[in-house]
């Protein structure tokens, strides 16, 4: 009787470790670099792992199903599991987003031609004595009798001065939320089924769950290294977001 129930247990495993398949592979840039910190979605079972420092990701699924692969400043790539995919491992290569450089005017130099080159880099006369009165004018000391208070005015009394403190961050949050949300792409959280409306509150969420940001706050500079670092912090707070109110 023992010998039948853990064949028969044994069986149900086998089922089990069967039905559940793992697609195995790699990422790699377009020239070849393994890429780590990748981002893998799996949209019919929301399963979601990162690639390791040698381009390596493993996850649940099976042939049909639509895996996504997202990584800040390279176009995001959805490739859908075949056959051999769920037999021998998936080799995907991600290329890096166009960069639009902003057009840049080109003033004209000097021709040589002393009459054209008066008149483009010489200021007119008239400007240049404005600008002149105007700097003696503020050279001037004023007459005290003009500031002196009249009868029965108050005068606010003379003190030591005060401190206005520390200079302000150059960013603040919003600025960085907005920095974060424009350079990961509306995509990014839509994938994690985060609706549009509610991006900005999920950043603000994941601000509040203890990603630190003094330094890209102080500066106004937010580096990849920050943008992989929210990306961790997103994938630690997704679940407890998503979670009823009275969990969280």
């Amino acid at each position: 009787m023992k010998l039948k129930l853990f064949s028969f247990l044994f069986i149900i495993v086998c089922i089990h470790i069967q039905a559940q398949s793992y697609i195995f592979g790699k990422i790699t840039s377009e020239n070849g670099t393994e890429m780590q910190d990748v981002n893998v979605i799996n949209i019919r079972t929301d399963e979601i792992v990162v690639s390791n420092r040698d381009g390596h990701f493993m996850i649940s699924g099976r042939k049909g199903d639509e895996l996504r692969f997202v990584k800040a400043g390279y176009e995001r790539l959805a490739q859908k599991v075949s056959e051999a995919d769920t037999q021998s491992p998936m080799n995907v290569s991600l290329v890096r987003q166009t960069i639009l450089i902003p057009e840049v005017e080109v003033k004209q130099g000097l021709t040589g031609n002393l009459k054209i080159d008066s008149k483009l880099y010489n200021k007119p006369k008239k400007v240049e004595k404005l600008i002149k009165d105007i700097d003696l004018y503020i050279a001037q000391k004023s007459d005290p009798r003009i500031l002196a208070a009249r009868p029965g005015e108050f005068v606010q009394p003379k003190g030591q001065g005060f401190s206005i403190g520390k200079v302000k961050d150059k960013w603040d949050d919003v600025d960085l939320m907005k920095y974060i949300r424009a350079s990961l792409g509306d995509d990014y959280f839509t994938n994690l089924k985060i609706e549009k409306p509610l991006i900005e509150h999920f950043i603000y969420y994941v601000f509040a769950g203890g990603f630190e940001r003094k330094k890209i706050l102080k500066y106004g500079f937010c580096s990849d290294a920050d943008l992989n670092r929210f990306q961790g912090f997103v994938l630690r707070r997704i679940s407890s977001y998503r979670a009823p109110q009275t969990q969280k």
